[in-house]
């Protein structure tokens, strides 16, 4: 991590700009807009879920944009979904190109009938952000599920 140092008012813009783009994700999960969240990625985007964040081996890897479309539709399983994203922290931060990571708890409502259960997954993003005409996107996003929760709801 970086000492705390004074940065330019650019510095400032791109940080600020990097962490919203890190809280659309989860507002456009959280709205079920896939193609919203798919327009957060660059084209060739490479993103690699780790199902187990102790495995070296990738559960899944998908290497554009539009591979990310039965990911994000795969969320439609679930009545709802709210991702609260946790401390996000830049790496490293140049012109065009940053890397971070992010926390997040996501929950996931099921209802089944009159049974209702929460499934609750602590992740963590490890992401390289590229700055392309102005806009920061995700050129790379590496999601890491640390442990799943699941509880029943009365």
């Amino acid at each position: 991590m970086s000492k705390h140092v004074s940065v330019s008012p650019e510095e400032a813009a791109d940080r600020l700009a990097i962490r919203e783009l890190v809280d659309a994700y989860a507002y456009c999960a959280d709205r079920r807009d896939a193609k919203g969240q798919m327009n957060l990625f660059t084209t060739d985007t490479h993103f690699v879920v780790y199902m187990n964040a102790k495995d070296p081996k990738p559960s899944q890897e998908l290497h554009s944009r539009e591979e990310l479309a039965p990911v994000f539709a795969d969320l439609n399983q679930y009545a709802a979904t709210m991702h609260f994203v946790g401390q996000s922290t830049i790496l490293t931060l140049n012109q065009d190109r940053a890397v971070g990571q992010a926390y997040c708890i996501a929950h996931h409502l099921n209802i089944d009938g009159e049974k209702r259960s929460l499934m609750i997954a602590y992740l963590r993003y490890i992401d390289t952000f590229a700055k392309i005409d102005g806009a920061w996107l995700f050129a790379e996003r590496l999601l890491y599920v640390d442990w799943l929760e699941q509880r029943a709801l009365s």
